[in-house]
């Protein structure tokens, strides 16, 4: 693949659960959602479900924005978060995330963090371990996914967890609150990862089709944040996922948290060249499949 860089310069102030080797492993399955039910309006009078159908757009018109993540799973009596932090250009559908993975549970010290790039129907990471040498990349196709990368990768994207409001069915505004010293509007409802797939652009079509599909739950509740010009400040989903794992059973809760902030920040993102990303196989724990690398 060839490289490429993007820059943007601002043009407004800052306006599965399993970790195989120190690492998310890929043992995931995805999501159908519910029927329509009715709006209640919000505090100005607009129907909430429009306004979250527009918050994607809004992003995008934003240009960029600098993010935080949180992922926190939850599986019987374990309970891990994964955090991240990086930038992302809502235009080209570019980002770039260090993630951070817990202790494991003997308390070993953490493993170093994870580089991530994000890009339209793809995920990279580097520090991957599981045998991935330390100057090399892997390179995941985000439709492969049975999560459509909503979990896979330990963060969500930011710009697909904004689309994913794009299925919004039901919702209702709570209450006029602030965040971060920011004044926002608190929705809270449920979304159709089908529907949300219909709406998406080409970037995250297949992927979140690919989730609609996997997801152990019919609905994806979600709480949202946005300013008074429609942007997301903060979005919080609640996903489901069968326990794929040999031998295992029950079901892992994930609740996947996106901040934005500082909107029209400085983004660079250099994709990996072709002979920089990994070929051969990575190792997995007892109960993975193994995968293959430029998958």
């Amino acid at each position: 693949m060839v490289g490429r860089e993007r820059e943007l310069r601002s043009r407004r102030p800052g306006g599965g659960l399993a970790l195989a080797g120190g690492a998310v492993c890929v043992c995931l399955v995805v999501a159908g959602c519910s029927a329509q039910g009715a709006a209640v309006q919000g505090a100005d009078g607009s129907d909430p479900v429009a306004v979250l159908h527009r918050a994607a757009d809004r992003l995008v018109a934003a240009r960029s924005a600098k993010t935080r993540t949180a992922m926190q799973m939850a599986s019987g009596g374990t309970r891990v978060t994964i955090r991240g932090e990086g930038v992302y250009d809502f235009e080209e559908r570019l980002g770039q995330l260090k993630v951070r993975l817990p202790q494991d549970p003997a308390g070993a010290s953490e493993h170093r963090p994870i580089t991530e790039l994000l890009a339209p129907g793809a995920l990279f990471m580097k520090n991957r371990g599981a045998g991935v040498p330390d100057d090399k990349w892997v390179r995941v196709e985000t439709a492969s996914l049975s999560d459509g990368n909503l979990v896979t990768g330990g963060a969500t994207d930011p710009f697909a967890a904004a689309e994913v409001l794009r299925g919004t069915r039901t919702a209702e505004f709570v209450e006029r609150t602030e965040l971060a010293g920011t004044e926002v509007r608190h929705y809270r409802g449920t979304a159709d990862l089908a529907r949300a797939a219909r709406g998406a652009s080409q970037g995250n079509k297949k992927a979140l089709a690919a989730a609609a599909e996997g997801f152990a739950t019919a609905e994806v509740p979600f709480d949202a944040y946005l300013d008074d010009e429609g942007r997301i400040r903060k979005v919080r989903h609640r996903f489901s996922f069968s326990n794929g794992r040999a031998g295992g059973t029950g079901i892992v809760d994930v609740a996947s948290t996106t901040l934005l902030y500082d909107f029209g920040a400085a983004v660079r993102v250099r994709l990996p060249e072709e002979r920089d990303i990994y070929a051969g196989r990575i190792a997995a724990e007892p109960g993975d499949a193994a995968v293959d690398g430029k998958n």
